[in-house]
């Protein structure tokens, strides 16, 4: 899976992956990725969407979810 994720968004074969990038969740609808695989995705998207790489950054930063209260779990980006 990660090497099919470095080739799908135009990654070198060592670059780093995301663990939420090359595992699934139980039943597949996890509505949440992390901000640094979302991050990695933005000129795929953008791309594919025909906009702007900044307008997609923009888009992901306004569905950033922060860790509830604060200190409980990663932030996530709603997908």
């Amino acid at each position: 899976l990660a090497e099919a994720y470095r080739t799908e968004n135009g990654l070198p074969a060592n670059a780093p992956v995301p663990a939420d990038a090359v595992t699934r969740s139980a039943s597949g609808l996890d509505p949440h990725i992390s901000p640094e695989n979302a991050a990695l995705q933005v000129a795929r998207v953008a791309k594919a969407r025909n906009m702007s790489e900044d307008a997609v950054r923009k888009i992901v930063s306004d569905h950033t979810e922060a860790r509830a209260l604060g200190i409980l779990g990663e932030p996530v980006v709603n997908v």
